[in-house]
């Protein structure tokens, strides 16, 4: 076939290796110029240069570089926006799990939250958002499963897998041990929709989101496609780390992004050799977090010490809150009770948060 020839089918074919079929809108050809008019899965400048440029690199290399392409973003409609949200209608509270840091053990907190508030009563799931890190599949012993597919309302969703009694879903279902995820942000902002909106999470009262590292597109796309209750913030009390967690605290502070902090988490406080002595040694240097936490007037949650047997856990896939260390258990029985108590202070004083409209931001472009 000749490739100089319009060919709307293999447009299509092409497209939809990085676009779901909704997002596509219209595809017209003028002469020897080819306009493609889609719905953007992230609405930042930033994000969407990248996707333009990936779509006119792949129509030039798997179609023809004889042609014109121009790519036209059009805004989301609001059935579409209306539809998606109805998704979540059932899941009570959302909140993020975040630092600028990777490392820090985000995950590790996030996990250990989820079991404790569990053992509260409350029903939990965990959204691991980390789409190019994920190691909540790891932490809940899911490694090697993958979701199934439930009917729901005449539409396909995925049914989240269940691991004491959290509902899961991470990109690592889908992903081998040793494998790399080699994706541009497009790409990884859909498959992060899918994992929020093609699942039947049911009723919730909390999602956890963990989240990788960074301020990025990741972090920009939630935001932008759900109503986030409130952030948790975690760092180690290392001057590095704390560096990057204000960024963190800034970003969630951004006046058109405004979503709570509920709290900051201290991680790897301190280091305790001997159990008779009870001596600790603060390795990653002494109150960093909680003095972050003064200076910007945000509650502080608790400290986490290192631990063996709650990196043991975590390795073994059963959170350390479920191990018999009463330490263990208690210090996270403390931080979730101060979460919860932060959390419905929150919901009392002030409006849901709006979910994020963006046109370009500082530093995105």
């Amino acid at each position: 076939m000749d490739n100089s020839v319009f060919n709307k089918e293999k447009i299509l074919n092409i497209l939809k290796g990085i676009l779901e079929d909704d997002q596509i809108v219209n595809i017209n050809n003028f002469s020897q110029e080819i306009l493609i008019d889609i719905i953007p899965p992230n609405p930042t400048h930033k994000a969407k240069t990248e996707l333009s440029n990936k779509i006119i690199e792949l129509l030039r290399s798997g179609y023809s570089s004889d042609f014109n392409y121009k790519i036209d973003f059009k805004p989301i409609p609001k059935n579409i926006e209306s539809d998606q949200l109805k998704n979540l209608s059932n899941i009570k509270n959302i909140i993020a799990i975040s630092s600028a840091k990777g490392g820090v053990g985000k995950s590790t907190i996030t996990s250990n939250i989820a079991v404790t508030l569990c053992n509260m009563g409350f029903k939990v799931g965990i959204l691991d958002a980390d789409i190019y890190g994920p190691s909540m599949h790891i932490m809940f012993d899911l490694v090697g499963r993958k979701p199934l597919a439930v009917d729901v309302n005449g539409k396909s969703k995925m049914k989240p897998l269940e691991s004491f009694g959290i509902k899961v879903l991470s990109i690592g279902f889908f992903t081998k041990m040793d494998q790399a995820v080699i994706w541009r942000g497009p790409m990884a902002t859909k498959a992060l929709n899918q994992l929020i909106f093609d699942a039947e999470w049911g009723d919730l009262d909390f999602m956890l989101i963990d989240l990788p590292p960074g301020t990025g597109d990741i972090h920009l796309s939630i935001m932008q496609k759900i109503s986030v209750n409130g952030a948790v913030v975690v760092s180690t009390p290392q001057i590095v780390a704390l560096a990057d967690a204000r960024k963190g605290v800034s970003m969630y502070r951004q006046e058109n992004i405004n979503i709570p902090i509920l709290g900051i988490v201290e991680n790897m406080s301190y280091y305790i050799p001997d159990s008779k002595t009870q001596e600790k040694h603060y390795i990653f240097g002494k109150d960093g977090a909680k003095n972050m936490a003064l200076d910007f007037d945000i509650p502080f949650l608790g400290e986490v010490p290192i631990l063996q047997g709650l990196r043991e856990a975590g390795d073994v896939g059963r959170p350390g809150a479920l191990q018999e260390d009463d330490n263990v258990r208690q210090i996270f029985s403390e931080m979730t009770k101060k979460l919860v108590q932060f959390l419905l202070e929150r919901n009392k004083n002030l409006p849901p948060t709006e979910i994020l409209k963006i046109k370009t931001m500082a530093g995105c472009s």
